[in-house]
């Protein structure tokens, strides 16, 4: 990424051929990094130039802005969030006002996701995977540079975090007591588009190469084990090992795919390194530690033979002491503890 500085005197320079995306000189933040290597992934931009300036003749002369200028205009391709009045949300159920990394990511945002997919940008799933990748990565960048807390300003945080994206590079930033200039800055604003470049495309990554196929998984082995196992959709057998908590709540709500809500109670998977089966109770929210059925009180925390002899299920291994997990030694063991739970 080629990227300079531009002083006052060099405003009148001739414009080259490549496009020039601008954002401002100075000390730079997580959102203007992120937004400049967001358009560095689509095709107008793959190949643009970059320019720190505050110089409106400069800026005027560049044929994308962002982070700067105090106009928000997709028309212009002015993509500024300090000006007063200034309200833009993403949408899609966020309240959360845009920084310029959200401005960039709501307008160009489909376009990238599309192209790491392979996909349609009016593909389903591509909307899918916008909607989160704004709220996993996006979002709290637009909240931290807007100044928006997490949670009230009335409640004392427990502890300080500094660890996150934002933070991290702030301290790419020259201290105050090293030396400093447009060109220092300039080869720092670099490092730090690409540490934000570097974890949004990890997210996204994770979201095409791991998400996106255990959601697929979820849906066939739910399909799967109501046709041949349990019609109700109470107990989940699930032949293969997938993450299903959050799929499993994200299908629920979706109309038309034959999942009903809140109606699985237990999940039945192979645990492939113990060579067992593991039952889990279904929890009420994907973040919660309360089920919607927990296995029976009398079950927690006994073990082995004496599980088996007390539930009359050979295989017995554990019942965990909160009921949220249990194990048998086979399949089938595993599915009549389910169906025992089911009943009890």
């Amino acid at each position: 990424m080629s990227t300079v500085s531009v002083t006052e005197p060099q405003a009148k320079r001739q414009k080259v051929m490549s496009k020039v995306i601008g954002t401002h000189s100075g000390t730079f933040h997580c959102d203007e990094a992120l937004a400049v290597f967001l358009l560095k992934q689509t095709e107008a931009y793959r190949d643009a130039d970059v320019v720190r300036t505050r110089d409106p003749a400069v800026l005027n002369g560049c044929d994308i802005v962002v982070d700067v200028g105090a106009v928000y205009d997709p028309a212009q391709q002015r993509y500024d969030h300090h000006q007063r009045g200034f309200s833009e949300v993403l949408g899609l159920g966020f309240t959360t006002k845009l920084s310029s990394a959200g401005l960039v990511y709501k307008h160009f945002g489909n376009e990238i996701i599309a192209k790491k997919l392979g996909l349609s940008v009016q593909d389903e799933k591509v909307a899918y995977v916008y909607k989160l990748l704004y709220r996993d990565f996006i979002e709290a960048l637009d909240a931290i540079d807007n100044g928006i807390s997490q949670y009230p300003t009335d409640i004392e945080p427990r502890y300080r975090n500094k660890t996150d994206l934002s933070s991290r590079v702030a301290r790419l930033n020259p201290r105050w007591n090293q030396e400093t200039g447009a060109a220092i800055l300039d080869e720092r604003f670099k490092e730090a588009s690409a540490l934000t470049g570097k974890e949004f495309t990890e997210q996204l990554d994770f979201y095409a190469d791991s998400w996106l196929p255990a959601r697929d998984l979820v849906t066939e082995l739910v399909n799967s084990s109501k046709a041949n196992f349990d019609a109700t959709g109470k107990v989940l057998l699930f032949e293969k090992f997938v993450p299903w908590k959050e799929h499993l709540f994200d299908l629920e709500k979706e109309a038309g795919n034959g999942i009903e809500e809140g109606v699985a109670t237990y999940i039945v998977y192979p645990d492939e390194i113990a060579q067992q089966w593991r039952i889990q109770a279904v929890p009420v929210s994907p973040q919660s530690f309360e089920s919607r059925k927990a296995l029976p009180e009398p079950w927690r925390g006994i073990r082995d033979d004496e599980l088996s002899k007390l539930i009359g299920v050979d295989g017995g291994v554990f019942v965990h002491a909160s009921g949220f997990i249990g194990g048998n030694k086979t399949k089938e063991g595993a599915l009549e503890m389910a169906k025992k739970a089911l009943d009890f």
